[in-house]
């Protein structure tokens, strides 16, 4: 499958999911209106609690005779996130979607990819009192489009190594387990015996340096299974200023064969709204896992585009 084609799949996923953003507002409440606050009150109402689409585009170019140096560029950023909770009773139910893709183009070099990601989490909750309880969830991550490594020494973007694809890798996971939520916006999920498969569709991408090994799927194959010792998740979601929002995923998970190796995960992100459209977005990602590095990886983006949230 060509770099174009997956670029161009990935945009119309992503375009799919914006034109699919009328069929997820049927079910927004307009909390402004108190009738319809009062209606959030009858059990078996849904609520959009956030829905949200946006671009970032970066650009930048020199004149021939531009003394100063520089490269001509551009950069595009494409995100489509949405987050619903129903409740009725004890019962309740949470889907989490989220999703990023951007690509970025020197002048002299192809396009590259720069963001790409796929979330999905979906929960089933049993109240046991005001903070804790009973849950069960399916989470689902993985990425849009191949990424590649490119050569240092010579600034050509042919010479690269292919080391991630389509579901290769990516990550389900099955957990039950006793969930804390001291406050609405934080909750800490503790799973003993989660298990989790790790998907490397591509069974020719063999990433098999001394540094990387195939996401840990032996050579060949294209699922793993693994059961965990104790999976944590904690996650918080909150406006901590005026227009200003943090956001951060934390999982832990340490399998019953290899319990002193713990995989952690770290997403966060940062969004300072200027006006009604446009927003400031400070993202960052840290990952420790020997399946993929026996250093820890660290990914961070800086960037200003429109955002349409509701």
């Amino acid at each position: 499958m060509s770099v174009k084609f997956q670029n161009l799949l990935a945009a119309s996923f992503l375009l799919l999911l914006l034109f699919s953003f009328p069929s997820f507002s049927q079910n927004n409440v307009d909390l402004s209106n108190p009738i319809n606050a009062g209606r959030l009150k009858t059990p078996g109402d849904t609520v959009w609690k956030k829905i949200e689409f946006g671009a970032n585009l970066n650009q930048g170019s020199f004149s021939s005779n531009w003394t100063g140096g520089g490269v001509n560029s551009i950069a595009l950023g494409l995100f489509f996130n949405a987050l619903n909770e129903k409740k009725k009773g004890k019962n309740s139910w949470r889907n989490d979607f989220q999703s990023q893709y951007g690509i970025v183009r020197n002048k002299g070099q192809l396009s590259r990819k720069n963001v790409d990601r796929i979330f999905f989490d979906t929960k089933y909750n049993r109240e046991l009192n005001s903070k804790w309880s009973l849950f069960a969830n399916v989470n689902f991550l993985s990425q849009f489009g191949a990424g590649y490594i490119y050569s240092d020494s010579p600034d050509s973007s042919q010479v690269k190594k292919k080391v991630s694809g389509i579901l290769s890798p990516a990550y389900l996971t099955e957990a039950i387990g006793i969930e804390f939520r001291p406050v609405p916006y934080f909750f800490i999920d503790f799973a003993p015996g989660a298990l989790r498969q790790t998907i490397v569709v591509d069974k020719d991408l063999y990433v098999n340096t001394p540094d990387q090994k195939n996401y840990g799927v032996p050579i060949g194959k294209r699922v793993r299974t693994e059961a965990a010792l104790i999976q944590i998740v904690a996650n918080f979601d909150k406006d901590i200023a005026k227009d200003i929002n943090l956001k951060f995923r934390y999982l832990m998970f340490s399998s019953f064969k290899h319990p002193l190796n713990i995989d952690n995960r770290l997403d966060a992100m940062l969004t300072a709204k200027i006006n009604k459209y446009v927003n400031v977005n400070l993202g960052g990602i840290m990952v420790y896992d020997q399946d993929q590095s026996n250093d820890v990886q660290f990914a961070q983006a800086l960037s200003i585009g429109f955002l349409y949230s509701f």
